[in-house]
């Protein structure tokens, strides 16, 4: 049977990697594990030609969510002077207005963690349909993070014995990881593809912001595992994410040994999977707060940095 301390490695390596972020020393590239370069930019005062960064790019987004059209940037350089490079565009909302960076919502939290299916606060998302939630899934149930997580879990689980039936040792942690795959995989595909595109549900998540009380806050990420939008952007049972959670226990019983597969032990899967969806929605939903405050504190640095270089030249 499932244990909440199954979850305890995934949220070690989260908080280790956040401690590493934070110890790691500050460089004119930006706050390491920032939501994304984007931000940092947004944070940072305009470089330079003679500082200008070397990279604007994030390698982090798996797509931007349909900005305004910005028009071509003028190089205003003298001839024989190096060209000053422009400050890469900014995430904008529906407005065409900045985003502002506590709702700017990265693709890879911590440079990790995947969040291909989170929209920044007031921007134009894509579209949702059959193919591009197929895309989604794809890039969610497939990414390498994924096994990474994967592996910790299915080495936790080994580890407490959760089934029995599964074995020991590395014959054992080989049946925990396969299924475990199988699990995650067919949850996503269902809940965030098939079921979502048959029913027109948005199932991705739309953060609320710091424009709200912590407490609202928490009580909407609670309430996202319950409703859903649909594709005209009204709010609907989320038949989408708790059906698949409910279709993929049911189908786990036809891999899974008989004593893993009663209704008390499914049913305490469907619930951690429930409570793990509410955790990681918490994380998504306050991190680009914590990512901001520290983006600003990184740009203070610099700024103090610059400041006093320019006082030490004669």
């Amino acid at each position: 049977m499932d244990h909440p301390l199954r979850l305890l490695p995934s949220f070690v390596l989260l908080f280790a990697t956040a401690a590493l972020a934070q110890s790691t020393p500050s460089s004119s590239e930006g706050l390491p594990d920032a939501p994304s370069q984007l931000l940092v930019a947004s944070a940072l005062p305009a470089p330079s030609s003679a500082t200008s960064a070397a990279s604007t790019s994030s390698s982090l987004d798996f797509e931007a969510p349909l900005p305004a059209p910005q028009p071509p940037s003028q190089d205003s350089s003298a001839p024989g002077e190096p060209a000053k490079t422009a400050t890469p565009a900014l995430p904008l909302d529906a407005d065409g207005n900045a985003i502002p960076l506590e709702r700017q919502q990265p693709k890879r939290i911590l440079g990790l963690m995947p969040n291909f299916r989170t929209v920044s606060g007031g921007s134009k998302p894509h579209p949702p349909g059959w193919k591009y939630n197929f895309t989604v899934a794809n890039h969610q149930a497939l990414d390498y993070s994924t096994f990474i997580f994967l592996g910790l879990t299915s080495l936790s689980a080994e580890g407490m014995d959760s089934h029995p039936a599964l074995g020991k040792g590395v014959n054992g942690f080989y049946n925990y990881a396969w299924r475990g795959f199988l699990d995650k995989t067919d949850n996503t595909y269902l809940s965030a593809w098939l079921l979502a595109s048959a029913l027109h549900e948005d199932t991705r998540y739309y953060a609320l912001g710091n424009e709200h009380r912590i407490a609202t806050r928490a009580l909407y990420v609670i309430s996202r595992q319950g409703i859903a939008r649909t594709y005209g952007g009204h709010q609907t049972p989320n038949i989408a994410g708790l059906g698949g959670k409910v279709l993929t226990q049911i189908v786990s019983r036809t891999y899974y040994p008989t004593s893993a597969t009663s209704f008390s032990v499914l049913a305490t899967k469907f619930g951690y999977s429930v409570m793990r969806d509410v955790a990681f929605s918490s994380i998504r939903e306050f991190y680009p707060d914590i990512a901001a405050h520290y983006i600003r504190k990184h740009r203070a640095k610099l700024i103090a940095q610059q400041q006093q270089q320019q006082q030490q030249q004669p």
